[in-house]
């Protein structure tokens, strides 16, 4: 049994929409190109027939292992999270000991994690020095440029 991923609404979403796109978009064009490739004649010499059947077994691979995780995935109920430490789904703003700059961040699931509009993954290592943090603890995170020292500030929703 594979684990659960829980998500946000959109990023369930998301998940479902790219799955749609590999086989309604995706699958038919490659089905389309073996079909081209198929009519060009002998098969064991077809350089462009290997490569779409490789394609295809690509596909399929990627659009097998999104049917799994759009199936294990569940939706975490927002209404039901409580502020009074960080988890998945809370809104964080940290002081950077360090650079003395303070940040927002959401704390999301791997797949809808995004740096630039401030979402991070609980499971990075920012990610999880935060979980279970109250206003004013801290925490020690190594990252690639170091250790850097966090500051718990404020959590919302």
């Amino acid at each position: 049994m594979s684990d659960i991923n829980f998500v946000t609404k959109e990023g369930l979403e998301k998940l479902k929409a790219e799955l749609n796109d590999l086989k309604k978009v995706q699958r038919p064009f490659i089905t389309k190109q073996i079909a081209d490739a198929r009519d060009k004649g002998d098969l064991s010499e077809n350089a462009e027939y290997h490569a779409a059947k490789e394609d295809q077994g690509l596909l399929e691979a990627k659009i097998s292992k999104m049917e799994n995780l759009v199936s294990v995935s569940r939706i975490i109920d927002e209404t039901k999270l409580n502020t009074s430490k960080v988890m998945m789904l809370t809104r964080v703003r940290v002081l950077n000991h360090n650079s003395k700059k303070e940040i927002w961040y959401t704390l999301v699931n791997e797949k809808e994690a995004d740096l630039k509009s401030g979402k991070i993954s609980f499971k990075s290592p920012i990610g999880l020095g935060l979980m279970n943090k109250k206003v004013g603890e801290f925490c020690d995170v190594m990252v690639p440029a170091g250790q850097i020292k966090l500051e718990v500030l404020e959590i919302t929703l």
